[in-house]
């Protein structure tokens, strides 16, 4: 069996990144880069008793499939990156569909640390934690490019109407 580079994208710019350096590690280890999308059903188990059933699973399918082909042509542009590439739509929470997708010790896990600002880390639990306690091969976490501070302070001055200083964008 070949070995494998796992990430999992959700079109954020740290999984961007998390992906890219993820391409990077698959070409130097000769290595299929296997990008994963993890997704679950907008209400959960519930949605069969809310008579959503299969059609909705079906609906939420397909939209995984879209966005994962959106966030691939996003990274890469049209043409693939210099490895062999396979996408995969995962119902199930992000941490779990890596390291369920990792098949052993030769293989690597490319995750992004992503920001963890405390109302974060309240509300969602860390995939990053989650693998480097899970997973059978070692993971490579990957911190948020420098430009994901720079965009959420550009964020919290549109939020909280602040003016926008030029000089702020010269850096």
């Amino acid at each position: 069996m070949r070995r494998r580079v796992v990430t999992g994208t959700c079109g954020s710019l740290g999984s961007l990144t998390a992906l890219h350096r993820a391409a990077a590690e698959a070409r130097a280890r000769d290595a299929e880069l296997w990008v994963i999308l993890a997704w679950r059903a907008p209400l959960g188990p519930e949605s069969r008793a809310c008579g959503g059933g299969l059609p909705l699973l079906v609906g939420c399918r397909d939209a995984a499939v879209e966005r994962l082909r959106e966030v691939l042509g996003t990274a890469f542009g049209e043409g693939p990156p210099d490895v062999t590439l396979a996408g995969l739509a995962v119902r199930a929470t992000p941490g779990a569909a890596l390291v369920d997708t990792v098949c052993g010790p030769d293989d690597l896990l490319v995750v992004g640390t992503g920001s963890r600002a405390p109302l974060t880390r309240a509300l969602r639990p860390s995939v990053s934690r989650y693998c480097l306690a899970h997973a059978p091969c070692p993971v490579l976490a990957v911190p948020p490019s420098p430009l994901q501070a720079d965009l959420d302070a550009m964020h919290r001055r549109i939020a909280w109407r602040r003016p926008l200083d030029a000089g702020d964008l010269t850096r």
